[in-house]
Formats: C-alpha cells, sequence, structure tokens
C-alpha cells in the first residue's frame, strides 16, 4: 500500500529541497571564510567564481543520485506483476547521470576559467579550454568521469532492465576514480594515501547519500517492496557508515598538522562536516531499531520512517555541501621539495633506508585501498563460518586458515618491506610480483569462498541480484568457462607478464598510482585465474583431467623459466629512464638490479610450482582410489563381469 500524499513532500519537493540546501550551505560556508575569492590568476568574474562551487554540488548530488538509484533499482527493490518499479529507477538514475555529465561539463568550464584567469567566452578561451582540459590532470580527470557519466545515461537508454542497471553501478563507481585523484585531499604530500582515503570516501558516501535519497524519491511507488528494499539497504548504509568515518578521519591527518588547525577556515568547515555525520549516525541508528525490521507492520510505521528519511536525505545535503565548500578551503601547505629526492620526485615516496632483511620483514608504508580490501576479505569470510557454526553446519578449519593467509601476505606484499623496496627496485618489485600473482592465489583458491558463500548467504527469490547472485552468475557465465580454461589463463599468465614488462605498462606502474594499482589487480586476478583452473575447489565449469592440468603446469613453469633466463641476460635496462633517474645510491647498476629480477623470477616460480603440483598429484590419487573403490563395488554386483569378460577376449585371441 502507498503513502498518502499529505504524508510525505513530493519527489521534486524532496529533491528542490535536497539541492537548495546543499547549495546554500556550500555558498555561505564559502562567503564566511572567503574562499570563494581566492583565485590563481586574474578574476574570471563572478559568475565563475560563484556558479563553480554550485555547479560542483549539483554535480555531486547529482552523481550521489545516479549511483543510489542504480543500486535500488539493480539490488534492492522487487519487481512484481503490474508494477514499474525498476523502470521508474532507470529513468531516475538516467536523467541523474545526464545532469552529472552537463555539471561536470560545466564545472570543467569554469574550472579552467579560475585556473586561467580567463572570463567565460574571452579571447583565446575555448582553444585554452581545449587543450587545457587534455593537459592538465586537474581539468583531466573531471572531464573524463563527466563523459563516463553521459555514457552511463546513454547506457540506460538502451539497457533499462535490472542487469543493465547492476552493471551501470559499478561502471558508475568506477567513473569516481578520477575525481580521487585530484580532490581536495589528493594535493597532499602522501599522495597515495590521499587518493586511496578519498577514493574510499567518495564511494560509500555516494552509495549512502544516493541510495537513501533514490528510496525516498520512488517511496510513493514501491509500495509493499518498500519494506524489503530498506532492510537491504539498511545493510549496505551499515558497511558504509564507517568507511566514511574512518576515511574521513584519515584524510583530515593528511591535511591538518595539529589540533590549532582546527581553528582555521578548514578545520571549521570540516568540524561542521564531523557534526553532521554524527547526527546521520544518530538517525540511522533511530531507522535500525524502530522502523526497518518493522516497515511492513502498519502505515504509521511507514510514515514515521519516510518523514525521518526526509530528514536525513536534508542532512545529507548539507553534508555534501560541506564537502563541496571544503574542497575550496583547503588549508594552505607548503610546496613539496624537488630535486633533492629523485624518488621522491618520481614515485611520491621518499628513498627508503638501504635494503636490510629486518627492514624487508618488518617495514610497514600502508597501501590503504589494498589493505582495506584484504581486512574486508578476512572478515566477510570469517563472519560466513561462524554463521555456518551458528546453525551447526561444519566448514574445514584448513580452508579457512588458507584464505587468511593469503590475504594476510597479500597485505604484507602490498603494504611491507616488499611493497616499499619494490617502487624503486626492480629486483624485489619481481619478488612482488611473483607472490601476489603465484602464490597468494593458491591459497585463496583452496579457501573455497565461492563454496562458502553459497552455503552461507540465503538465496533470493524475488528475482532481484544479491551478492549469492552476482558471484555465481559471474561464476557460470561463458567468459569465465573461457577464461577459466588452464590454456587459456596459462596463456593470460605469460603474455601479460611479457606485455607487461617489455611495454611502457612498467613504468607507468612505477611512476603513477594508476598503474601501480591495475598492476596489482592484474596480477592477483590473473594469477587466481590460473590457480583456480589448476587446483580451484569451488563450483564453474567443468575441471579438465588432472594428468592433462599437470602437463599443463609443467609447460607453463617452462616458458616462465625461459622468462626469467631472458631477463638475466637481457643487456637493455627496462622501464624506460625510471631506475637510471631514481639513483639509489645503494643500487649503483641498475641493469645489474634487472639481471637480479631475472633470478628471482627464475627461482620464485619454485615453491608455487611445487605446491601446485602436490594439490593435483593428491587430487590425481584420490579420483584413482574412488574409481578403484567404484570398480570394486560394481565388480560385487555382477561377480566380475568386467574381468570374466576381459578374461574371454584374451582367451579368444590366443585360439588358432
Amino acid at each position: 500500500m502507498s503513502l498518502p500524499s499529505s504524508r510525505l513532500p513530493s519527489s521534486r519537493a524532496i529533491a528542490g529541497a535536497a539541492l537548495a540546501i546543499g547549495v546554500v550551505v556550500c555558498l555561505v560556508t564559502l562567503a564566511a571564510n572567503g574562499a570563494a575569492a581566492a583565485l590563481l590568476l586574474a578574476d574570471p568574474g563572478p559568475i565563475v567564481r560563484w556558479g563553480q562551487p554550485l555547479v560542483r554540488t549539483v554535480h555531486d548530488l547529482a552523481a550521489a543520485l545516479t549511483i543510489g538509484a542504480l543500486l535500488v533499482g539493480g539490488f534492492l527493490v522487487p519487481e512484481a506483476a503490474r508494477t514499474d518499479r525498476r523502470a521508474r529507477c532507470a529513468r531516475l538514475a538516467r536523467w541523474a547521470a545526464l545532469i552529472w555529465g552537463v555539471a561536470g561539463l560545466v564545472g570543467g568550464l569554469f574550472a579552467y576559467a579560475l585556473v586561467a584567469g580567463q572570463p567565460l567566452g574571452s579571447s583565446g578561451f575555448w582553444s585554452g579550454w581545449w587543450d587545457g582540459t587534455w593537459q592538465l590532470e586537474v581539468l583531466r580527470a573531471p572531464a573524463i568521469t563527466s563523459l563516463a557519466a553521459l555514457a552511463l545515461a546513454a547506457w540506460l537508454a538502451v539497457r533499462p532492465d535490472r542487469g543493465g542497471m547492476a552493471w551501470a553501478f559499478f561502471g558508475g563507481l568506477l567513473a569516481l576514480y578520477p575525481l580521487a585523484l585530484t580532490g581536495h585531499a589528493a594535493g597532499s604530500t602522501d599522495h597515495e594515501t590521499a587518493v586511496d582515503s578519498l577514493l574510499l570516501h567518495l564511494g560509500a558516501v555516494t552509495v549512502w547519500a544516493g541510495g537513501l535519497a533514490a528510496i525516498m524519491l520512488l517511496w510513493r511507488h514501491l509500495g509493499k517492496g518498500a519494506a524489503i528494499t530498506v532492510q537491504r539497504f539498511s545493510k549496505v548504509a551499515t558497511w558504509c557508515y564507517p568507511i566514511v568515518g574512518l576515511s574521513g578521519l584519515l584524510q583530515a591527518t593528511l591535511r591538518l598538522d595539529d589540533w590549532a588547525a582546527l581553528g582555521s577556515a578548514y578545520g571549521v568547515v570540516l568540524l561542521l562536516k564531523v557534526v553532521a555525520f554524527v547526527v546521520l549516525g544518530a538517525i540511522a541508528w533511530e531507522h535500525r531499531r524502530r522502523f526497518v525490521a518493522r516497515l511492513a507492520e502498519s502505515e504509521p510505521k511507514r510514515a514515521a520512517f519516510a518523514r525521518l528519511a526526509f530528514v536525513e536525505v536534508l542532512v545529507m545535503a548539507v553534508a555534501i555541501g560541506l564537502a563541496t565548500a571544503l574542497a575550496r578551503s583547503a588549508p594552505d601547505e607548503a610546496p613539496p621539495i624537488t630535486g633533492a629526492d629523485p624518488a621522491f620526485d618520481l614515485t611520491g615516496y621518499p628513498t627508503p633506508a638501504p635494503i636490510t632483511p629486518e627492514r624487508y620483514a618488518f617495514g610497514w608504508q600502508p597501501q590503504w585501498l589494498m589493505t582495506t580490501l584484504a581486512v574486508v576479505a578476512v572478515g566477510v569470510y570469517l563472519g560466513w563460518v561462524l554463521r555456518l557454526r551458528r546453525r551447526g553446519d561444519h566448514w574445514p578449519v584448513i580452508r579457512t586458515i588458507s584464505w587468511v593467509v593469503g590475504w594476510v601476505i597479500f597485505a604484507w606484499m602490498v603494504s611491507g618491506g616488499p611493497a616499499i623496496y619494490g617502487r624503486v627496485m626492480f629486483s624485489a618489485h619481481m619478488g612482488q610480483h611473483m607472490v601476489i600473482s603465484m602464490l597468494v592465489p593458491i591459497f585463496l583458491v583452496r579457501g573455497g569462498v565461492v563454496t562458502l558463500m553459497t552455503r552461507a548467504v540465503p538465496k533470493r527469490t524475488d528475482h532481484t541480484l544479491g551478492p549469492r547472485e552476482i558471484v555465481l552468475g559471474l561464476v557460470h557465465s561463458r567468459p569465465m568457462a573461457v577464461l577459466s580454461n588452464p590454456v587459456i589463463s596459462a596463456v593470460i599468465v605469460l603474455g601479460t607478464l611479457i606485455a607487461f614488462y617489455y611495454t611502457p605498462w612498467f613504468e607507468f606502474s612505477l611512476r603513477t598510482h594508476t598503474g601501480h594499482l591495475s598492476m596489482i589487480v592484474h596480477f592477483l586476478l590473473s594469477g587466481y585465474l590460473y590457480a583456480g583452473s589448476l587446483v580451484g575447489i569451488d563450483p564453474g565449469p567443468a575441471k579438465w583431467a588432472p594428468p592433462v592440468r599437470m602437463l599443463v603446469l609443467l609447460v607453463t613453469i617452462a616458458f616462465h623459466a625461459f622468462f626469467g633466463v631472458a631477463m638475466m641476460t637481457g643487456t637493455a635496462l627496462l622501464g624506460g629512464e625510471f631506475f637510471t633517474l631514481v639513483q639509489l645510491p645503494w643500487v649503483p647498476d641498475p641493469l645489474v638490479d634487472q639481471q637480479r629480477a631475472g633470478t628471482v623470477a627464475w627461482g620464485a616460480g619454485e615453491l608455487p610450482t611445487l605446491m601446485l603440483a602436490m594439490l593435483l598429484a593428491a587430487e590425481w590419487y584420490r579420483r584413482d582410489q574412488a574409481d578403484a573403490r567404484r570398480s570394486a563395488r560394481q565388480a560385487d554386483r555382477d561377480d566380475d563381469a568386467e574381468l570374466r569378460a576381459y578374461n574371454d577376449y584374451l582367451a579368444s585371441r590366443r585360439q588358432p
């Protein structure tokens, strides 16, 4: 039953109120601290000066609403006969994405006017804007996001169904990445930590605020599906809240030198944002305590929830307005000293101390995005195991140990000594690569996470996509059937190994955060596919016979050895000019270190290959034993009919 119109403002009123509040808060805050007048060169005029934060607020709200509507339509809201809930979600997301993209492009014009100090339409403005957009990262990254938003709008016009919205949701989250590269915290000296924390912050805020806003705008049309939609969204919001808080805290520590900095304009806006965050947490707690589990009980419960959620949407609009103002009122920072430390100029991290076993083993420099992934993966897995045990089901301890060990090694590889020295030393980088792509995946595939999920996560029966449906759909998809072929996965591992080191991709991964992340993700996924095709225990395409998989393993390790030998004997320095420019005093000859990396590549495959061979041999033995027991039972049933037939055949061959 729908909520009467007198109980809740119309969708247009909700959207208008949220937009107006966000814009007003942003402009008032900027006016109070004078940040709107801070210019880089000359004055481009009041339209640009005040229009840029206004357009950015519209951009942020539209981005949140796009991703929120895609979340609701693709994963949360159930469809039923004679309802158009998903169609309305798709329309809302399409229009929001269009506004997101247009606002981003207009904001790009304003941003260029601010950077260049030129009024809109002045002589040479348009040609300068076009060239500057693709030459300056601060303009290029938002432009890419805007084009991605327009592409989402076009996609939703063609694929407004559940699957189309699900794919668009992940595409929308990916479109936020360029914004993290140029956000207000990304100018910090610790650039990678700033980017990672801002990316986590943007993603969690967008999903949380956008999801709730979409639910409220579609509230009248959810009908009986409102209760289950809100319950599912409540679980998502529960994950988002701590991510928002912790990532925001990390950004604040990067930007503020001490407690006294809280008295600056930036600090005051930050404190206001903290207040909004606490208020949102209190409202969310009230939702869960009073309404979420009892929305289907009565109309008054639905009405009370709607009123409180409407207030929450407005507070979120305030928080987004403050965030926009925060980006324009960042504290002044001393520019980093360049030239004194070549490693810092190239990587954003100072030259590490000379490598020693202790420093390699115990050094720690957190890579927050990947480390967070490892922590969440372990936490979710253990939560599922605990769920099975509570209902009396058994889960092998060895699988749990394998999964945890895999992620612990991965976290050390991306945040520990291997990562610290892998940024500047070819040999250390090669060791990091080999462990992430060859050793870690073995532990992960033997954890059987997909099998565990199918047992711990209930199946949805209302034709919506939950984690179980998404993962099983991916596992049994046609692309996965191709990629999980042992030969194909081996070709991917070997082919991209060569392509990575003998193309500009290698230098790109050493110099940029984007390249570094893409390297880690690729190594992990390609290794997981390869290990899964050989010794995986999760459901999926049928496995080849153990002898054939053993042959694939032996051929793969042979080609891997050839790669190591080629690098050991090579005389051309790889990675462009990076290892020449980094000038490590304790690595006098980069070519010698590269040849040492070839030795690492050759030798690092020994332990993973042995582990894979032993696992394959054990499976081979178990299959032979199972076949023998099956044959024995068959012989007992038919009095050795197969053996007697074979003996008769041999006797007939001996007769003249």
